[in-house]
């Protein structure tokens, strides 16, 4: 069968895309002039410029021809063709100035996409192209250049000057040496040149640093010359390969400048290379707030300057103040005079214009934001102006102040420095200063993005991909309105939304979660809808900027002309103040530490063999930088792996560069190029590629990548807005909905609430009746939220209490009021003078009765509560409402003593749930059945009257608490793994994120991580793989490795919560991992899969050090003891590296069909404790002799064994047993020394999956999949 051929290699660009001469050609200029000297015209007109020269990567020269990089595979991406006639230059070069006549030549020049060549020139001048009477001082300008496609390039554009008669050239303006024989024609005529460098990232510093040192050259050398000089640097730079996302940063020596070229912050980041606080010097922060506005409501907004450089710097910062929300549509920063019909254009841009022309677009179009830069001012154009919401008060306010707390000049940062006498010294700490203002700008506006969009996840169902954007509105203050309602209609939001639905962990999200409260993360895990708690009441009650908001939102000014209450004065950016209310600790954020590496020098002449030495020499610097790495910084050695195996591919050692970019897969994935090394591979030719198949690190690599196509197929992502039904519904499409209406997700709950709205009729709910109880749900809501408690009666209650429920105005025998629900208790809130009466915590009540008292000749229903403290019941004649309170009194009752019991505050949770449908289904059905139907939803108050026995004694004592990890999900998820990890205090993290921690690997490779001081969600989900978690370790104190169904090892960093490392040299399910005891910083680590494969991992270099293979296969866990592996299969338990080798095997010892299901080793005893599949007991073996069992532990009423762990002197084995005659989770609690099993905990409803332990101080089990849960237990 023939060979595939070899595919090219698409290399990534380096820095440059292309470097283009501008300017008019030579006979032009004489042209021009003759017919100037014929007229007398003493200001020759603009003059039309063009491309004089283009150089196109790459620009490697063999034999005097262009040669293509490394050898004929490799190819770079393909471009537009573009042909250009060029003439030959004269023999007489030294008066040809650039852009003269030459002989006729024809040339292919290979031009990238999002280069316009033809549009090119107007963009280089956009101004105009006029002749000077007198040299002018260079200038330098930016351009982002945009294909049909949307991807962009950046441009920076030098201007400088040359004379048109002058046989040599000048230097700042200053003639090198005079002509011999001026004319008076000729005398003072300066012709302006401009040198474009593109490039596929925004690098507007470092390239006009750039651009800066190549000037001088162009004034300094003949006219001839000017090509070679460009062509030259144009090399330098396409020859600096792109740093990769990360702390590393590239310096390049362009003489005499240090250029530094820095690094995105991560992949999703984009590059920031500019001065992100120049908008903040030119506008007050009242009108920064009002053109990110413009930004967010997407409207028709237009720059002024001057200055053409600041057009785009200016339209830069400003998009960089969204991020990581991404500006969508037409974005041209400069507009020259011939490109000024776009600003006709009817759909929202954002475009730069000179400021001459203001007055000219003011007056030619409407509906037009008009941004003054120069002057600071914002305006409209058109008689009604665009429509410019306020944006949220609050949130202003805030970021008011911040930005008045910045320092936003260098010289006072520098004053108590000396004055340093090294030009490259004094531009390292005008660095080092900037980049400290950037980080503290971005943190600020991100904050500022964060306190307006925060509460949109309240609004999303993520299983659906719903969003629920009229209930969201109806959350959001009156005068917030308008902003809002214009900025959830922008493509800007709908991308934000789909990153939201999609849970990407970027800037916003980290923001989000670092920022949350402690009620936010406690409300997180509740299943009960959102009500305000008593602390939120009282913040509102008592913030003076909530009331000033209140009194405003009805009718609020722009946000120019309110005063913020207590702000600095404006010139307080000269110094650094702590303005009241807004804490300093926000802006003290220092940058995160940066490296550079320094790009070794490029010799001349740029030949082949001169390049090949060039990167002979990256690639040793690499290599040195990566020997002199600490063994744990991971972070930087895969930044020089990165770097050099792109090196590697340009010189065409691809098996060099797999190697180092299978190094990469396993150090940090994030960066890992996989198209790049897909391409790679294929381009292989048929030897080469033998050879790497007979690596078997590269073997491994390329099956990831090939296997694993680049552009797997999207799921669909489309965002849906909530709407109500219009047809019937059966059961599934009715869970459908009402989880998108975000009422409640759980399906079992929502299937109760089905039979409720279908009592006495076919079971399909009609769209008017759901129609009625969506409405009742949210009208319910909506009271709720406008409940006001006064400061007397929130006194009596908890900070974390909420008001569920008001009845109407009753008479009680302790006084007229409404009966107030919270999740704790009954109280009476009196009318008149507005007072508290407490009824009775839940708790505390013993009996609930609806009965009647008579009253002349009627009956009137009435509530009876009687509880144990009160000798005296409590009455209230509820009338219509009587029998409502009291389903829903008995509901909360039996779910507190539920919770009470099980430890488990999931269940007064779900209660309330209960509750609200009940009252919303009363709300929806006819009178005659409401309370029937109603009762349907009474799911605890039955389960008490039908399973009455309570929790045995000794569970009781010994259970701490429970935690739901699946909480907020439609279902509940098997706990697969369970690992604990101690607290300590790293400078690398926050005090909050120091706490000990509880990992909890659910399905799909997802973790849920538990903050293990408060119980609470510290970290909603860390994707590692899609597949199931077998095993979890802690490996020092910043990584937690997780085994895999997928035979992948995932590196979770403990500091950053997110997996960047893979481990893939297992080629099956892992099913166990090993951390040798004893040492806070290991340096190897055991893995096992299923296979019988066991690898010994070095915890430095992530490299096998050694392996092994057990026959049988089937290898389940293993465990460690001595120095000595003991490992566990179907048939055996084995045990390696030792000098003895000992083997456990299963039909020597039992007769029955059974394998060895888990294991445990009892080093005080010096044995090994084992229990099978089908067999209700522990076996027991002696470490010195596994001929004979030393004894066994019958386990009663037990089922299985899945799990065992050792704590102190005490086996716990998990599994399954009967419990009052149903299987449900146990945990048999036994003392290894008296080999007795001390306790029998019924633990879980479902078969315990597994267990971990917790400083010896506490036991944590996992249930199955039809309970979900995790329990707490004491260890005595």
């Amino acid at each position: 069968m023939a060979e595939p051929a070899p595919q090219h290699l698409e290399l990534p660009s380096g820095l440059l895309e292309l470097c283009a001469l501008l300017g008019v050609p030579r006979d032009r200029l004489r042209a021009q002039e003759q017919v100037a000297q014929k007229r007398r015209v003493r200001n020759p007109p603009s003059l039309d410029p063009e491309v004089l020269s283009v150089f196109v990567p790459p620009l490697v020269r063999k034999d005097g021809q262009p040669a293509a990089a490394g050898f004929g595979t490799l190819s770079k991406t393909k471009r537009r063709s573009f042909r250009k006639k060029r003439e030959k230059p004269r023999a007489e070069h030294s008066k040809d100035p650039p852009g003269g006549p030459r002989g006729l030549d024809t040339e292919d020049v290979s031009v990238p996409n999002g280069v316009d060549l033809l549009a090119l020139p107007q963009l280089c001048f956009p101004g105009g192209l006029c002749v000077a009477s007198e040299p002018k001082e260079d200038c330098v300008h930016f351009l982002v250049l945009t294909d049909v496609c949307g991807n962009r390039t950046y441009g920076v554009v030098a201007q400088y000057y040359r004379p048109l008669h002058n046989e040599h050239c000048f230097y700042n303006g200053k003639p090198h040496w005079e002509p011999t024989r001026p004319t008076t024609s000729a005398a003072g005529c300066f012709v302006p040149f401009a040198v474009c460098v593109v490039s596929r990232f925004p690098y507007y510093s470092a390239l006009r640093d750039c651009l800066s040192c190549l000037l001088p050259h162009l004034k300094l050398c003949r006219d001839f010359e000017v090509d070679n000089h460009i062509r030259d640097f144009a090399a330098k730079l396409s020859l600096i390969p792109s740093p990769p996302p990360g702390p590393l940063h590239l310096v390049f020596n362009m003489k005499p400048l240090q250029i530094v070229f820095p690094s995105r912050a991560d992949p999703e980041s984009p590059v920031v290379d500019l001065d992100l606080h120049l908008p903040l010097l030119c506008f007050r922060p009242e009108k920064v707030l009002q053109i990110l506005t413009c930004l967010l409501t997407e409207q028709r907004v237009v720059l002024f300057s001057a200055s053409w450089a600041l057009l785009t710097l200016m339209a830069e910062s400003f998009l960089a103040y969204l991020q990581p929300l991404h500006w969508q549509h037409t974005f041209v920063p400069i507009l020259s005079g011939q490109m000024l019909d776009f600003v006709m254009a009817p759909t929202s841009f954002l475009m730069g214009c000179h400021l001459c022309h203001f007055e000219e677009v003011s007056k030619e179009a409407d509906g037009l934001v008009l941004i003054n830069i120069d002057s600071g001012s914002v305006t409209c154009s058109g008689g009604d102006g665009a429509d410019i919401p306020d944006i949220p008060l609050l949130a202003a306010q805030t970021f008011i102040q911040r930005v008045q707390s910045l320092q936003l000049h260098q010289d006072l940062d520098l004053a108590h420095q000396g004055a340093s006498t090294d030009l490259n010294d004094g531009r390292a700490r005008r660095r080092a200063w900037q980049q400290r203002l950037n980080a503290q700008i971005q943190q600020l506006t991100l904050q500022l993005l964060v306190s307006i969009f925060r509460e949109v996840k309240n609004h999303l169902n993520y299983e659906h991909r719903v969003f629920n954007s009229e209930e969201f509105l109806k959350t959001r203050a009156p005068g917030d309105q308008r902003f809002y309602k214009q900025v959830l209609d922008t493509y800007m939001f709908h991308s934000f939304l789909k990153a939201r639905l999609s849970r990407r962990m970027d800037a916003f999200a980290q923001m989000d979660l670092s920022t949350q409260s402690e009620e936010d993360r406690i409300s997180g895990m509740l299943l009960s809808p959102r009500r305000p708690t008593i602390e939120k009441m009282a913040s509102h009650k008592s913030s003076p900027q909530r009331a000033a908001h209140r009194r405003m939102v009805v009718s609020m000014p722009d946000l120019q002309d309110i005063a913020a209450p207590e702000l600095p004065p404006r010139n307080a950016s000269l110094r650094k103040v702590d303005p009241p209310g807004c804490s300093s600790t926000v802006l003290n954020v220092s940058p995160k530490l940066t490296y550079t590496f320094k790009i070794p020098e490029i010799h001349f002449p740029l030949e082949s063999q001169c390049v090949q030495a060039y990167y002979s020499d990256c690639v040793s610097l690499l290599s040195t930088a990566m020997n002199c790495l600490a063994p744990d910084n991971s972070v930087l050695l895969a930044r020089y792996l990165y770097l050099r195996g792109l090196v590697h591919l340009m010189q065409g050692q691809l098996l060099d560069a797999l190697l180092d970019f299978q190094s990469l897969y396993k150090t940090d994935l994030s960066i890992f190029p996989a198209d790049l090394v897909r391409s790679a591979v294929q381009s292989m030719l048929g030897p080469e590629r033998a050879q790497a198949e007979r690596t078997p690190e590269l073997r491994r690599l390329i099956s990831q990548v090939l296997d694993k196509p680049g552009e797997a197929p999207k799921a669909d992502d489309h965002v849906k807005n909530f709407e109500l039904p219009s047809r019937h519904m059966p059961l599934d499409d009715f869970v459908q909905r009402v989880q998108e209406s975000g009422i409640v997700k759980d399906v079992s709950i929502i299937s109760r609430l089905f039979e409720a709205l279908t009592v006495g009729q076919q079971k399909l709910i009609d769209p008017e009746t759901f129609r009625d109880f969506y409405t009742c749900w949210k009208e319910t809501e909506a009271e709720a939220q406008e409940v006001s408690l006064p400061a007397s009666v929130m006194e009596h209650l908890d900070k974390n209490e909420c008001v569920y429920k008001l009845s109407s105005s009753v008479k009680t025998n302790r006084g007229v009021g409404k009966i107030a629900m919270t999740q704790k208790r009954l109280f009476l809130l009196t009318e008149g003078r507005p007072g508290y009466v407490e009824i009775s915590t839940f708790r505390n009540i013993e009996e609930v009765k609806s009965t009647t008292v008579a009253f002349l000749l009627l009956r009137i229903p009435t509530l009876k509560i009687r509880t144990a403290s009160k000798k005296e019941a409590f009455e209230a004649n509820l009338k219509t409402e009587c029998d409502l309170w009291h389903l829903m009194v008995k509901e909360m009752c039996a779910g507190k003593k539920l919770a009470d019991d099980h430890k488990d505050p999931q269940y007064i949770q779900q209660a309330l749930t209960h509750v609200l449908l009940m009252d919303a289904v009363v709300g929806t059905v006819q009178a005659p059945h409401a309370i029937y139907a109603a009762s349907k939803l009474s799911y605890f108050d039955k389960m008490k009257n039908e399973m009455p026995a309570a929790v045995p004694k000794t569970t009781a004592e010994t259970l701490k608490h429970k935690i739901n990890p699946s909480a907020g999900e439609t279902f509940p998820h098997a706990v697969d793994a369970l690992l604990y990890t101690p607290g300590h205090l790293d400078p690398a993290e926050r005090v909050g994120d120091a706490h000990p921690k509880l990992w909890c690997a659910l399905h799909t490779g997802r973790v849920i991580v538990f903050d293990a001081s408060s119980w609470t969600v510290h970290q909603r989900c860390v994707h590692v793989g899609t597949a199931k978690l077998n095993c979890m370790a802690m490996v020092g104190q910043s990584q937690v490795w997780a085994g895999s169904e997928d035979c992948t090892i995932y590196i979770i960093s403990i500091h950053s919560m997110s997996c960047n490392k893979q481990l893939a040299d297992h080629r099956a399910s892992v099913t166990g991992l090993v951390v040798p005891d004893g040492t806070d910083a290991p340096s190897q680590v055991y893995s096992c899969s299923v296979d019988g494969t066991v690898l010994e991992w070095n915890v430095s270099t992530l490299q096998v050090t050694s392996r092994f293979q057990l026959p049988s296969g089937g290898l389940s866990s293993i465990r460690m003891h001595g120095g000595c592996l003991w490992c566990c299969t179907g048939d055996s338990i084995v045990a390696v590296n030792s000098r003895l080798p000992q083997e456990l095997k299963i039909g020597e010892n039992f007769k029955e069909n059974t394998s060895f299901v888990a294991f445990q080793l009892v080093p005080e005893q010096e044995q090994l404790w084992a229990v099978c599949s089908g067999l209700h007991s522990i076996y027991i073996w002696g470490l010195e002799d596994l001929a004979q069992p030393l004894g066994r532990i019958h386990l009663p009423d037990c089922c299985q064994v899945n799990c065992m762990i050792r704590v102190k002197r005490q086996i716990w084995a998990g599994g399954t047993g009967l419990a009052q005659g149903k299987p449900q989770g146990k945990i048999y609690v036994i003392d290894a020394e008296r080999r007795t099993v001390e306790k029998e905990l019924v633990a879980h409803t479902d078969a315990v999956q597994s267990l971990c332990s917790a400083e010896d101080r506490y036991v944590l089990s996992g249930s199955g999949r039809q309970e979900g849960k995790i329990a707490i237990w004491k260890v005595e």
